[in-house]
C-alpha cells in the first residue's frame, strides 16, 4: 500500500497539485474537524459510494489515526481495482500534531 506522510501532502496542497482527499471517518469526526475539500464517505458508505472517487489522479485516504483508511483502501484496490490511492500516514491526528496545530484534536 503507498502511503504519504503529512508533510509530503502539506506540500502537494501548496504547489496546487490536482489531487483528491477522501475522509472514511465517521459523520461526527468529519464534522469536528477535516482537510479542506474533503470528500466524506464514511467507511461503512464506500460499497455504495466508491463511484465519487477520482480514478486519474493521487487520491489520498485518510481516517483518524490511518487504520479505517488502510482497510477502505485494501477494499478499494480489490474490490474495484483502483490503483492510485495513498493512506495519509498517521490520519488526521497527525496533520493536527505535526502541520496544523490550530486543527481540533481528539
Amino acid at each position: 500500500m503507498k502511503e504519504m506522510s503529512v508533510h509530503q501532502l502539506k506540500k502537494k496542497l501548496e504547489l496546487g497539485e490536482d489531487l483528491q482527499l477522501v475522509d472514511v471517518r465517521d459523520s461526527h469526526e468529519f464534522r469536528l474537524c477535516r482537510l479542506t475539500n474533503a470528500l466524506h464517505i464514511p467507511l461503512e458508505k464506500l460499497p455504495s459510494r466508491h463511484a465519487g472517487i477520482e480514478r486519474n489522479k493521487t487520491v489520498v485516504v485518510y481516517c483518524h489515526h490511518g487504520i479505517r483508511s488502510a482497510v477502505a483502501i485494501a477494499y478499494l484496490t480489490e474490490a474495484h481495482g483502483f490503483g492510485n490511492l495513498h493512506n495519509l500516514e498517521g490520519g488526521i491526528h497527525a496533520w493536527a500534531v505535526e502541520i496544523d496545530s490550530t486543527m481540533l484534536g481528539y
